[in-house]
């Protein structure tokens, strides 16, 4: 699973891919869902759109 984790050389998009162990896939979304209510990464936008 890949998450908005910021902006890199340019202004484009980087996404923090995430892997988890064979049907853990409730984890995995939890995670997920842990680091983007940790960060305001996904309601970004690159600078200049």
């Amino acid at each position: 699973m890949s998450v908005p984790a910021g902006f890199g050389e340019g202004g484009m998009p980087v996404g923090l891919q995430l892997i988890g162990n064979y049907f853990q896939e409730g984890t995995l979304l939890h995670a997920a869902h842990a680091f983007q209510q940790a960060t305001d990464w996904h309601a970004r936008t690159p600078s200049g759109f």
